[in-house]
């Protein structure tokens, strides 16, 4: 899976985890210098508190586009560790 955004890969892994639709990216996949930590934060009732990140590529900026949970409830562990995009972010195969 390759998460791409203003032409540039920001991260790409054959190790995704899948949840509620979503590719979860393993924190070792992402292109660390396109990302910016936000400080916009979000609760979701079964996994917990989440994190943001900014992402810029070459002047371009997309707010709060990858997610991740410092620490996931008990029920969503397996995505500790793991990033997830939304907003301009294209996720495919």
């Amino acid at each position: 899976m390759k998460a791409i955004f203003n032409n540039s890969i920001i991260a790409e892994s054959n190790n995704t985890i899948e949840l509620e639709g979503n590719h979860y990216f393993p924190l070792e996949s992402l292109n660390i210098q396109y990302f910016k930590e936000s400080s916009h934060e979000s609760t979701c009732p079964w996994k917990g508190l989440a994190s943001y990140y900014d992402i810029e590529v070459n002047g371009k900026v997309s707010k709060d586009a990858g997610w991740y949970y410092k620490t996931p409830s008990e029920a969503a562990k397996q995505i500790k560790n793991h990033v997830a995009f939304w907003k301009d972010v294209n996720v495919s195969s």
